[in-house]
């Protein structure tokens, strides 16, 4: 099993700034990719951002690409997310998910609100 806890949600105005963390705790060692999701409210759940345990690499959806940086505490089983120029549209809860196993875990949520 695997439990994912994440930190660093809030409100925030139109061009400011966050940054998530997530914490991964328990079987740890198969760790295959971290990353992020999201859902605004009325809408399914999306892909924001992986990072790629073997070799640090990284992914992103298409409207944060260059806004949003993931990232993981070298060696560690934390990964971050940095989140600048924030946009209304970016309001939701944002979900720490992780692949180990062949199984996927998702954390409780945090919620992300960006003011106009």
């Amino acid at each position: 099993q695997l439990q994912l806890v994440e930190s660093g949600g809030g409100s925030v105005q139109a061009g400011g700034s966050l940054r998530l963390s997530c914490a991964a705790s328990g079987r740890t060692n198969n760790i295959y990719r971290m990353g992020w999701f999201r859902q605004a409210p009325g809408k399914e759940r999306e892909f924001v951002a992986w990072i790629w345990w073997s070799d640090y690499s990284v992914g992103y959806e298409a409207s944060v690409k260059g806004r949003f940086t993931i990232s993981r505490d070298n060696g560690e089983n934390t990964v971050h997310l940095q989140m600048r120029t924030l946009k209304p549209e970016d309001t939701a809860i944002y979900y720490c998910a992780a692949e180990s196993g062949g199984i996927a875990y998702w954390g409780q949520g945090t919620q992300v609100t960006v003011g106009s």
